[in-house]
């Protein structure tokens, strides 16, 4: 009792006022401490985990929403530092080889979260499958994701222009990254990358690109500076990655991914080039010189172009949007339902409902609320 006095008190485990609170809580397998403690960027979430209407959402050191996808520069400005630890000191050669990655999805989780191309700033949502959130499916021998996943910012596969490596347009969707470190990853979290290699998924007809990097962070990352030190270093890593990426939407039933030149890992310099491709693409999307389709570009920090918002538009849009998916959960409705002398019980339900669901999860209605 004394125990569950102290953490009603210290407010962890809570949703306070509709956003979750930056101590809340995570999964064991995504690692344990405060949800992000970034310097540069802060995330903010709203509504239920694994819910259609869970979204991450970012702001910037002055505290204003941002956009992920288009405020959030692609190449990292060595002299800055991130989480107040200066990043550390790349070799002559490799000091334009540091990115900004935006993780999605943590190393052996299967929620497949992601940028929302779509929406105003881009948040990152769990992907919708047949009217539900999206679970990837574990491929024989691994546990969910193989890699922290995510994406580089201020880059666009086009979909109406025609690789000229893989014959196939692009998946209209920032360039993907595979980061091989050793650090389990959280979703939203923005971490420097050095990039080593390539591999070209195409994936039903499209061209969807797989960057391979590690965090400059990563206690080993001075071994790695390009796609044969994977090979050294970690071996087996890029031939689990060609058979994860292969098989992973067959449990859906859908055929297996292929790869252009016969899954060839591509070295760092190919993969620069590609970067800088689709960093064109981007701009070229953002200034609106080509059909940029259904993709919501609304941003904050990029001077010029014509969908440039203010800040207090853009807060004024993410406040809009917590009015339209404030509707309370079923565990907040059955608990709102008990007696004040209960209070404590119900307190002790409403942290309970806060842990980390999980796919085999039974639904809320047969939880101790319903049979008191």
């Amino acid at each position: 009792m004394r125990a569950l006095l102290q953490l009603l008190r210290t407010g962890r485990g809570w949703r306070v006022g509709g956003p979750a609170a930056a101590s809340l809580p995570q999964a064991a397998s995504a690692g344990s401490g405060p949800r992000r403690a970034m310097a540069l960027y802060r995330t903010e979430e709203r509504g239920q985990l694994h819910s259609q209407d869970y979204r991450i959402f970012f702001k910037n050191v002055a505290g204003h929403y941002i956009s992920p996808f288009h405020d959030i520069p692609l190449k990292v400005d060595s002299k800055k530092e991130e989480n107040g630890i200066p990043t550390k000191k790349a070799r002559n050669d490799e000091s334009e080889n540091l990115f900004n990655m935006v993780v999605e999805i943590p190393r052996w989780t299967n929620a497949k979260m992601e940028i929302a191309t779509q929406e105003p700033l881009n948040p990152i949502k769990q992907d919708v499958k047949d009217g539900k959130p999206r679970f990837t499916a574990n491929i024989f021998p691994y546990k969910g994701y193989i890699w922290n996943y995510g994406a580089l910012p201020q880059t666009w596969e086009d979909p109406h222009q025609k690789d000229k490596s893989t014959n196939c347009c692009g998946d209209n969707d920032p360039i993907d990254v595979c980061e091989i470190g050793s650090k389990v990853l959280s979703p939203g979290e923005v971490i420097h990358v050095k990039i080593l290699g390539i591999l070209a998924l195409i994936d039903e007809g499209e061209t969807d690109w797989k960057l391979i990097a590690i965090n400059a962070n990563d206690p080993e990352a001075s071994k790695f500076h390009d796609i044969d030190d994977v090979r050294k270093f970690k071996p087996g890593y890029l031939e689990a990655t060609i058979n994860w990426l292969t098989y992973y939407k067959v449990p859906e039933g859908k055929p297996e991914n292929k790869f252009a030149f016969n899954g060839e890992f591509k070295n760092k310099a190919f993969a620069l080039e590609i970067i800088k491709s689709t960093h064109e693409c981007w701009k070229a999307m953002l200034m609106k010189k080509c059909d940029r389709g259904a993709i919501n570009c609304t941003n904050v920090q990029v001077c010029g172009s014509p969908f440039h918002c203010t800040p207090e538009k853009a807060r004024s849009l993410v406040e809009s949007y917590r009015e339209l998916n404030t509707v309370p959960s079923t565990c907040e409705k059955k608990a709102s339902l008990l007696p004040s002398p209960f209070i404590l019980f119900q307190s002790r339900v409403w942290i309970s409902c806060q842990r980390w669901p999980q796919p085999w999860d039974p639904p809320v209605s047969a939880s101790p609320v319903a049979g008191y």
